[in-house]
């Protein structure tokens, strides 16, 4: 192996132990007794669940965790719903103001969160979502990055595969669905696990529009619980309730890691 070959390997061993280390002493410290906790080297020393079951008793970790599933898998889903149809529309049809309509799209991503959060709260409040899922849900359901992967993968399908299907009579739905989504798998598991990621690691929205313990998700929850004080100070088991968090999406990365990594490779900003 050439010596440029090993510093390469070292260099990025060192970055990847860098980047693991944090979440194995976390997850490592979750399983480690309080009084212990400040001893905690590289090995374990004593292990024990006691700061899984404190946490479990203090707060409602397994219904924060349906609730977290229900919105982020129903926000994907809309998202990849209405981002390809937004995305079709802008590619292959023609309209007055479309490329106006476009640039406007493209300009909302320019814009902070924090900008929209007084209107979108106003917004939820007159229509009485405020304490429900569908706060959480109906604002997400459409994203401009979303959109933009979409409009530059159906731009990169020739228009002569559309026409043949509204020659066999194919409305535009079908079109959508049945011909040009098996052509952009790559987009759509890029769009949904960026979305699924997104809306699961949210925070400040959901603290602003559910109060109802039960209605939290699971960061709202454990963001409450680590810092609101009913963690009474111990940190194993605020570190309990973080892994806890990080678990579902960790698992879910490791299934769809290839998927993700050639869906990432090959759906480029083409056209």
């Amino acid at each position: 192996m050439k010596p440029s070959k090993i510093i390469l390997f070292i260099l990025l061993t060192g970055a990847a132990l860098s980047f693991l280390y944090p979440f194995y002493w976390m997850v490592l410290a979750s399983l480690t007794p309080e009084s212990q906790i400040g001893e905690l080297g590289m090995a374990p020393l004593d292990l024990t669940f006691s700061n899984y079951t404190l946490m479990f008793s203090k707060i409602p970790i397994w219904r924060s965790l349906l609730n977290s599933t229900i919105v982020a898998s129903l926000s994907t889903l809309g998202v990849l719903v209405f981002g390809s149809m937004t995305g079709y529309a802008l590619a292959k049809l023609q309209f007055k103001g479309q490329n106006l309509l476009f640039f406007i799209i493209i300009f909302t991503m320019t814009l902070p969160f924090q900008i929209t959060l007084i209107p979108n709260y106003i917004l939820m409040v007159k229509f009485r979502w405020v304490d429900t899922l569908a706060a959480l849900i109906i604002p997400a359901l459409n994203n401009a990055f979303a959109i933009l992967l979409f409009r530059q993968a159906f731009k990169s399908i020739p228009n002569d595969l559309i026409d043949a299907a509204r020659m066999d009579g194919c409305g535009e739905l079908r079109i959508i669905y049945q011909i040009l989504w098996p052509n952009i798998i790559p987009t759509i598991i890029t769009v949904g696990i960026l979305t699924f990621m997104n809306s699961w690691n949210d925070v400040l929205w959901p603290l602003i529009v559910i109060r109802d313990e039960q209605l939290m998700t699971m960061p709202q929850l454990v963001t409450l619980f680590a810092v609101g004080g009913r963690a009474e100070a111990q940190l194993g088991v605020k570190l309990a309730s973080a892994v806890l968090l990080a678990l579902p999406i960790i698992i879910a990365y490791s299934i769809f890691q290839k998927h993700f990594i050639r869906s990432m490779a090959s759906s480029g900003l083409k056209g």
